[in-house]
């Protein structure tokens, strides 16, 4: 699998560095993306003119697009496409569980195996190759895909094989890292309201019961610094929130926080449209002086 070309369709902010990095690794990789391939394509990928044109040149189809609706127009696409050659796709999007079985039985019905493998470390992680991938799928495709995995990716975990065990992890995943980056901004907040200072109210938590990914990355290195560059928005996080709360909400499991923690993104949101999540803790500071 790894010898033959790839396709990887969407080459937004964290589809571009994933796609570079495979080219960078020395695979044949052939990309699409709706809204523009010719100004994202990484240098050294060759260029299909749409979804069609590469699901004839492929096996193997990536996908990093924002949501389940984009993933299941390709879908549509893949399925109506004459002369396809791909065999399966791989989808790097966060859609949600329900997105992703949608997906799945659309493209089962074609032949075409789908599997999810969402990823998780910001922009940075898809420049450094040092993503987690949560694949769900079988061991078997799992293990013809591990070196195209370990090209974009410091850590890969098969944590599932049925289609939308991905999708739980990852959203399970972002609402632990939203519910701690709302958190620690209100804690943050509280502190330099006492008379604390920011840095030192971090070096404390940091080595104390409090720590967590907020105040170890996000806080000393996007807020204090004063840059609020994280590389993730506010939308995207009111998107996973509520995909994580929809299937939540649909398997009848406990979920008495994620509400109050999607009420604090989407008021961060409605005041600053796509903000970066490190200006939740403007925001809350500002909120926490009314």
């Amino acid at each position: 699998m790894p010898q033959n070309a790839i396709g990887f369709v969407g080459l937004g902010n964290m589809g571009r560095p994933m796609a570079e990095n495979l080219v960078q690794s020395g695979q044949d990789i052939i990309v699409y993306d709706a809204a523009g391939t010719e100004t994202r394509a990484p240098q050294g990928a060759r260029i299909a003119d749409s979804t069609a044109a590469l699901a004839s040149m492929v096996d193997v189809i990536h996908l990093c697009v924002p949501d389940g609706r984009a993933s299941e127009a390709i879908a549509r696409d893949l399925r109506s496409a004459t002369d396809r050659q791909t065999r399966l796709v791989v989808d790097h999007s966060t859609i949600g569980t329900e997105a992703a079985q949608r997906v799945h039985g659309f493209l089962a019905d074609a032949g075409i195996e789908y599997v999810d493998a969402p990823v998780s470390g910001g922009v940075s992680g898809a420049v450094n190759a040092t993503l987690a991938i949560m694949y769900s799928g079988s061991e078997h495709t799992f293990d013809q895909l591990r070196p195209t995995f370990e090209a974009m990716a410091g850590n890969v975990f098969r944590v599932g094989g049925e289609p939308g065990h991905g999708q739980a992890m990852k959203v399970l995943n972002n609402f632990l890292s939203g519910t701690a980056m709302a958190a620690t901004a209100e804690a943050v907040a509280f502190g330099v309201r006492q008379g604390l200072d920011m840095k030192m109210i971090l070096d404390v938590v940091n080595v104390s019961s409090g720590r967590n990914t907020a105040t170890a990355d996000k806080f000393p290195n996007r807020v204090v610094t004063g840059t609020y560059d994280a590389g993730f928005s506010s939308a995207q996080f009111v998107k996973d929130l509520r995909l994580y709360h929809d299937a939540a909400r649909a398997i009848g499991a406990s979920c008495p926080i994620s509400p109050a923690v999607s009420d604090i993104w989407r008021s961060l949101d409605a005041n600053e449209p796509d903000a970066d999540i490190a200006r939740i803790y403007t925001f809350v500071h500002s909120e926490d002086g009314d």
